[in-house]
């Protein structure tokens, strides 16, 4: 395995070329012949089952998610395999659920490659099928061989090439950690020699200010809580960070930059089958959308970062539009995890509410056991095979994404890989509605549930009942078996003790499943 968008900032067209143009061009052409679907990814962070408009939110205009919605598959109970960024992310790229690998939880910025090289990825498996391949936005699985190593100034000697993707454009981590740069293939894109750049998560650069010593700083966005040591862009973050120069993001161009990336890397790959995983930060803290967005929405800063991710989308969608590839590219849209309010800095998003349920009907949401954590929007849409809009109720998981798709494009996976990720493609192209027999849900302080389509069994833990650093989200956390009836909305009633064969049929699963014994 070894911008403004469109309208000032316009990206190395060159570069993605170069990167990936001439990279098995006879085989690739010879699999274009068989007409295989492009596949692109909008992986959105942070983003609630009840934040879009076409899964009930009130208070919010999502029209390109809505348009994505009608003319493909609504899921209405599709599930991450993580209430947390990092985890959720490994398990869908692997096909391997997180919690089976110890240095998987939220990582830093200055993390080494949590996906080692060796490992096979989705990315591998696109790639061994003859695809062009591309990471372009948030990426929070470590870059580098060991954490804290990283030379931000030279070519990482391991970074997304090692994992399968021809082509990368990303961050780091998230917009809240440092470094706040973006790496391009490998390397610090648009770097500036004269403002090296240091990373430490350990202890402050001499000289360099803090959010929390000087607030007056932060004139773009002050903290609630944590997210007040480097400050870049008028923005306290969670490291410490120095240099940089030229080569810092704006908050507020994230979106324009990686969608215009985005999109030159479908039009570089628009005569052969290409995949993309397209990942975006806009609802996840900071949330600074551009000027353009804002005041687009009541719910202020939060509410015009889910405006700014729907025309994100909408550019995607009418970049192959003009492509002449809709016909034959299957998007998945979907989140990496549940909803958080505050999380971090004071942009009035739990005042300006007014009403709109981030998790729509459900209990908790990011880091929590309850439903909430790992329930997220899921939409489908290939025009060349899903002829007639629908909405699904079946139970699936984003940990069979990687079978899934295999089957679709007819890839061969090494033994061994993806262990974790079974074949539902039918369901998920809409064939049928196919529940899978069970569902397993990782909270943040690695709880696990299971999820059949009638029931969830969450097992016992000690931590506590609510976050105790900032957001008001319940854990779920119980130091009894908890088991909830999935007929009825809100998980309000624990009925471990009224049905104990069925905790014990659940526990039985989670049992077999930790031990690799079953398969959904």
């Amino acid at each position: 395995m070894r911008q403004y968008l469109l309208f000032a900032l316009l990206s190395p067209m060159a570069c993605v070329m170069a990167a990936t143009g001439q990279k098995g061009g006879k085989a690739k052409q010879k699999v274009n012949d068989r007409k295989l679907p492009n596949v692109v990814f909008i992986y959105a962070d942070d983003l609630g089952y009840g934040d879009l408009e076409c899964y009930g939110a009130k208070n919010v205009q999502t029209p390109n998610v809505n348009k994505l919605a009608a003319q493909g598959i609504r899921f209405n109970n599709a599930h991450a395999t993580a209430a947390t960024s990092t985890p959720s992310r490994y398990s869908m790229l692997t096909g391997e659920y997180a919690w089976r690998r110890p240095g998987t939880d939220i990582a830093a910025g200055n993390a080494g490659m949590i996906i080692r090289p060796e490992r096979f990825t989705m990315a591998d498996m696109f790639k061994g099928a003859g695809y062009a391949t591309a990471a372009i936005g948030k990426w929070h699985l470590g870059l580098g061989d060991k954490d804290g190593e990283q030379d931000w100034n030279a070519p990482l000697p391991a970074a997304l090439g090692d994992l399968g993707f021809d082509y990368s454009y990303i961050m780091a981590a998230t917009a809240d950690r440092v470094p706040c740069v973006f790496i391009e293939n490998g390397k610090v894109a648009n770097y500036d020699p004269s403002a090296p750049i240091e990373v430490s998560y350990r202890k402050p650069f001499e000289g360099e200010p803090l959010g929390k010593d000087h607030p007056e700083l932060l004139y773009n966005l002050k903290h609630s809580h944590g997210h007040d040591m480097a400050i870049v862009n008028g923005i306290g973050r969670i490291g410490y960070m120095k240099g940089g120069g030229k080569a810092l993001w704006k908050d507020e161009n994230i979106a324009d930059s990686i969608t215009s990336h985005a999109i030159d890397f479908m039009r570089a790959h628009k005569d052969e089958p290409f995949f993309m995983y397209f990942a975006t930060n806009d609802v996840h803290v900071p949330r600074f959308p551009h000027d353009r967005f804002r005041g687009k929405n009541p719910m202020g800063l939060r509410g015009d970062a889910i405006v700014q991710f729907d025309w994100s989308v909408g550019q995607i969608m009418e970049a192959l539009d003009k492509l002449g590839l809709t016909e034959n590219t299957l998007i998945i849209l979907s989140s990496d995890n549940g909803p958080v309010v505050d999380d971090g800095y004071a942009d009035r998003a739990e005042e300006l509410l007014n009403g709109h349920k981030p998790g729509g009907p459900l209990r908790g949401g990011k880091y929590s056991a309850f439903e909430a954590g790992t329930r997220i929007p899921a939409i489908v849409r290939w025009p060349k095979e899903i002829n007639q809009p629908l909405v699904s109720d079946a139970l699936v998981s984003q940990i069979d994404w990687m079978a899934s798709l295999g089957s679709v494009i007819g890839a061969k996976l090494p033994k061994g890989a993806g262990p974790d990720s079974f074949d539902y493609s039918a369901t998920w192209l809409g064939k049928n509605q196919t529940d899978r027999s069970w569902v397993i849900e990782q909270a943040s302080d690695h709880t696990l549930s299971v999820r059949t389509k009638d029931w969830k069994y969450i097992e016992p833990s000690d931590g506590v009942k609510i976050i105790q650093w900032g957001p008001k989200i319940e854990t779920g956390y119980l130091s009894t078996p908890q088991l909830y009836d999935m007929t009825q909305v809100g998980e309000q009633e624990n009925l471990a003790n009224k049905n104990p064969e069925k905790v014990y049929e659940l526990q039985n699963i989670l049992r077999h499943v930790k031990a690799k014994h079953l398969k959904p």
